[in-house]
């Protein structure tokens, strides 16, 4: 398995992001191991490697990348590694691909890193979706009423 150089002690700044939306299945890409393997993969500067240790392989780590809806995952894959890519607002419905009320009730993941290594993920609650919503509701409310 070839990889990247040790990882070096440069901060990197992760950014919040959607899990990418998959069919729940106990072995499959649940939001926790979406996380992880960005977490992993920050700390060791390897798919294969950051694969294993959530319990999937590498080329199901490619595909998810490449799924609808998983802009946000692939510019936190891209933090991870170092590489410079263009921002993502991953906010906006249009920049992920995905729907207001998917974002509210999947919410963002943030991985929480600590010394160059992987600690923990935290939920924290998308309010620009929820705001999208309100907006949505607001409009059907005028229209109907």
């Amino acid at each position: 398995m070839t990889c990247a150089s040790p990882p070096n002690r440069t901060r990197r700044r992760i950014p919040a992001f959607h899990p990418v939306p998959v069919a729940p299945r106990a072995d499959g890409w649940s939001p926790a191991k979406q996380a992880a393997f960005i977490g992993y993969l920050a700390q060791t500067r390897c798919v294969a490697e950051a694969a294993r240790l959530v319990g999937m392989d590498k080329a199901s780590a490619y595909r998810l990348r490449k799924r609808p809806g998983a802009a946000g995952f692939a510019a936190a894959w891209d933090a991870a590694l170092g590489i410079d890519a263009p921002r993502v607002r991953l906010a906006s419905a249009k920049s992920t691909g995905l729907g207001a009320a998917y974002r509210f009730h999947a919410g963002l993941l943030q991985v929480v890193m600590r010394k160059g290594k992987y600690r923990a993920t935290r939920w924290k609650n998308d309010d620009n979706a929820m705001l999208q919503l309100l907006a949505q509701c607001d409009r059907s409310a005028v229209r109907h009423g």
